[in-house]
Formats: C-alpha cells, sequence, structure tokens
C-alpha cells in the first residue's frame, strides 16, 4: 500500500473513532436521562475517554478555519507540491468571514428573541400595576432585551429622559429591530394615554409571528443548503475513491500539465456553482 492509502487510512480510522465516541456518549446521555434520574455525570467513564476528549477540545478551541491551511499542508505533504498549501492558506480568510456572518447570525437571532421576552414580561408588569419606568426596569433585568444599551434606556425612564429615541437607537444593532415597536407603543401610551400593556401584547405577537415565519422558511431552505454543500464535497470523495483504489490522483492534478488544467476547471467551476446555489437560498430567504 502506498504512503498516500495508508494516510487516507489512518484518517478514516479517527473520524471513526471519532463518532463511535461521540455516538457512544450521546446514547449514555439518552439512556441516563430516560431512566429518570436526570443526572448525566453518573455511571462508569466511557470507553475512550482520552482521545473523545482530546478531540472536543480540539474543536473547542480551534477555529473551524484553520482546518483549510491544516488540509491544505497535509495534502501538500501527500502530493509533494506547494499549490494544496497555497490553497489551504488562501481559504483561510473566507471561511474565517463564512465563520463571522454564522456567529454574526446566531448573535442577532438571540438579540431578537430577548426583545421577544422584554415585550411579554414588560406587559406583564405594567399588567400588574407597575409604573413603565419600574416595569421597563424589572423587564430589562429578567430578559437582557436591551443589550449593551440597557443603561441608557434605563436612565432615560428612571429620569424622565426620552425614552423612545434611547430605544429608536438601541433598535439599530442588528436583531434588535422590535425596539421600534416598543418605542412607538411607549410615546403613544405616554402622549395619549393609550393602554401600554395591550399595545405590547400586540407588538410581541407579531414579533413571534416574524419569527416563527423565519424559523418556517428557514427550515424548508435547509435541504437546497445542505443538497449544495454535500454536492460541493462531492470531488473530495472522489479525490479519496482513486487513493484507495491505486490510482494516485494527487500525482495526476499536481504533476502534470492536464492535471492542473482539469484541477483549475474544477476548482472554478467548483466555487461558481457553490456560489449560485447559496445565491439562491439567500434570494429566498431575503424574500
Amino acid at each position: 500500500m502506498s504512503e498516500t492509502g495508508i494516510a487516507v487510512a489512518l484518517v478514516g480510522a479517527a473520524v471513526a473513532a471519532w463518532l463511535a465516541a461521540e455516538r457512544q456518549s450521546g446514547s449514555r446521555r439518552a439512556r441516563l436521562l430516560l431512566a429518570g434520574g436526570g443526572a448525566v455525570g453518573t455511571g462508569p467513564p466511557p470507553r475512550w475517554p482520552w482521545p473523545a476528549g482530546c478531540l472536543r477540545r480540539v474543536r473547542e478551541q480551534v477555529r473551524p478555519e484553520w482546518w483549510s491551511p491544516a488540509v491544505g499542508l497535509a495534502l501538500a505533504v501527500l502530493g509533494a507540491s506547494v499549490l494544496p498549501a497555497v490553497a489551504g492558506a488562501a481559504g483561510l480568510p473566507v471561511l474565517r468571514r463564512v465563520r463571522l456572518a454564522r456567529e454574526a447570525g446566531l448573535a442577532r437571532e438571540r438579540r431578537g428573541d430577548a426583545v421577544i421576552a422584554l415585550c411579554g414580561v414588560l406587559a406583564g408588569e405594567v399588567r400588574a400595576g407597575r409604573q413603565p419606568g419600574e416595569a421597563l426596569l424589572r423587564a430589562a433585568q429578567e430578559s437582557g432585551g436591551l443589550g449593551e444599551a440597557q443603561p441608557a434606556v434605563l436612565a432615560a425612564a428612571r429620569f424622565g429622559g426620552d425614552v423612545p429615541g434611547a430605544l429608536a437607537t438601541a433598535a439599530r444593532r442588528p436583531g434588535a429591530e422590535g425596539l421600534l415597536g416598543l418605542a412607538a407603543c411607549w410615546r403613544v401610551a405616554v402622549d395619549q394615554g393609550a393602554g401600554l400593556a395591550a399595545g405590547l401584547d400586540r407588538l410581541e405577537g407579531a414579533l413571534r409571528a416574524q419569527r416563527d415565519q423565519r424559523a418556517d422558511l428557514r427550515a424548508q431552505l435547509a435541504g437546497a443548503r445542505s443538497t449544495a454543500v454535500m454536492l460541493a464535497g462531492l470531488p473530495a470523495l472522489g479525490l479519496l475513491l482513486g487513493t484507495a483504489l491505486g490510482a494516485d490522483p494527487l500525482r495526476v492534478l499536481l504533476h502534470t500539465g492536464a492535471g492542473l488544467g482539469c484541477l483549475l476547471a474544477g476548482v472554478l467551476l467548483e466555487g461558481v456553482g457553490l456560489w449560485w446555489a447559496l445565491r439562491i437560498v439567500r434570494g429566498a430567504e431575503a424574500a
């Protein structure tokens, strides 16, 4: 067996061991919870604790984008060429942008959920008979819906400042757009004496409906997104199969003129296809 085949076999064995350890750990937690005890930390230690723990720590401490230069370096060693290392280094900023965009999306969703919780708690506090300023203080402390703007908004509410203006400023953060509705409800309740709790109930219902609609759309588009990612990974599977069959595709792709041409064309088509598929998904989400 060639050195490339041995490396592929070692990588496959490591991945299989990791998956087996994760599956056993998950099934063990499920058995403990379904047994009624609810304590996950009791019982015998899982099999293969050292590899599973090391892999878990690596996943927690190493950013996902650093796998790009690592894989590129490994392919450069296996293929005896510097091109994979250069490609892996070039993919580092792209994957970092993807990770930052994903983290920003998660933060936006958490901020939106906090705003919905703020409206619900504030409506309950007002309905319980508290003054709007005191109710806003309690609701903000309980839900965290004001985020970094909480001191400014609470100071305006406590000392008679412009609470709607402070809420409008806080609503500029991605995901906190619902605070604009809260500012409108506050202004109408203070200026015209309308019921603040009733307006907050309607605002909370509208924000929940928007969130559920986005979640439903995201669930419907999950299949298309997964299909695009799976199709993007098929060339890597083809390389693994060719290596397992002894064809040595890395030598052909990296050390022959025809292979370099095919590699360049394949990377170009792969990038365009993935960009086009994800663009369609993002367009559907935006619509």
